[in-house]
């Protein structure tokens, strides 16, 4: 039996990502967390709350799930009709 154990992200691989969450968060209070933690984030002595670091990692696994294909698609990274190098 193989354990699984995921290791957290600290707050600056979170925030790597956190461009493309803000582009990919909805209208409303997602978009608008996510700017004020880019704006909050630039404050060298920053760190996020308990509470704002789990809506953090939140919001970065949906990103990441959101640009996977569907479960069952049939999905293909090299376009096979593609001839041109």
């Amino acid at each position: 039996m193989t354990a699984h154990c995921q290791i957290a992200p600290n707050v600056e691989e979170l925030l790597w990502s956190w461009p493309g969450v803000i582009r990919s968060a909805p209208e409303g209070w997602p978009r608008n967390f996510a700017l004020s933690i880019a704006k909050q984030s630039k404050r060298k002595s920053w760190t996020p709350t308990a509470k704002q670091l789990d809506i953090m990692k939140r919001m970065v696994a949906e990103h990441y799930r959101e640009t996977t294909p569907e479960k069952g698609a049939e999905w293909n990274p090299i376009d096979e009709e593609d001839t041109g190098f």
